[in-house]
């Protein structure tokens, strides 16, 4: 991993470009990132970098919590998120990141977590198809029906589809492509759809299979 930053997502939008086209966006406010601990080959076995981002009141914060940002003599974050990044052992604790680590043409991985839609039923949750409504079927046809022969294995194989809770889990969507920053304002414009609702937590790496 090359670049890293936690943003929040703000919504969907489009914007025009040079030939007029319209194109789909995602707009995250990226930063600004404080780089709050440092990892280092020689204490920790590995190279790497923890920011924080998003501020947040002393009371919600716990006696440990507020050590550890006393120490990097920082602000008290909301989020914090560790990234290896390439260039770590150049990154200072204090350092701040900003949207525009990213440019135009960049092709990234977001991560955030999906909108949680509670328990649901196999054709919501797994796009089974309804049972017959007639002959029998009924009274409710949105049940997941037979799932297994009536001999051998006689049992439900694990992962099988069925009802359960859905959504509010991590989800990761790669290779999408930056369409603008702005820098003054923090902001980055990814083409596309990213996970979560709005005002919530994302972050944005490197990708990492390259399409």
């Amino acid at each position: 991993m090359q670049k890293g930053i936690i943003g929040k997502k703000i919504g969907m939008t489009q914007i025009f470009d040079e030939a007029g086209k319209v194109i789909p966006v995602t707009v995250v406010e990226a930063g600004p990132c404080v780089v709050v601990q440092k990892k280092t080959v020689e204490n920790d076995g590995y190279s790497a970098v923890q920011l924080g981002f998003g501020d947040i009141r002393a009371k919600r914060v716990n006696k440990p919590m507020a050590g550890h940002f006393k120490k990097a003599d920082v602000a008290l974050k909301r989020t914090l998120k560790e990234f290896r990044l390439e260039n770590a052992d150049e990154v200072n604790v204090g350092d701040i990141l900003k949207a525009d680590t990213f440019a135009v043409g960049d092709v990234v991985d977001v991560h955030g977590t999906s909108k949680g839609k509670g328990f649901s039923g196999t054709i919501k949750r797994w796009n089974n198809s309804r049972l017959k409504e007639t002959h029998g079927t009924g009274p409710v046809h949105r049940h997941a029906g037979s799932m297994g022969a009536c001999s051998s294995p006689s049992r439900i194989y694990k992962g099988k589809g069925m009802p359960g809770q859905l959504g509010n889990e991590k989800v990761t969507v790669q290779n999408l492509v930056v369409a603008k920053v702005d820098a003054e304002n923090n902001l980055i414009a990814i083409r596309g759809a990213i996970p979560g609702p709005k005002n919530g937590t994302v972050t944005i790496t490197d990708c990492i299979k390259k399409a």
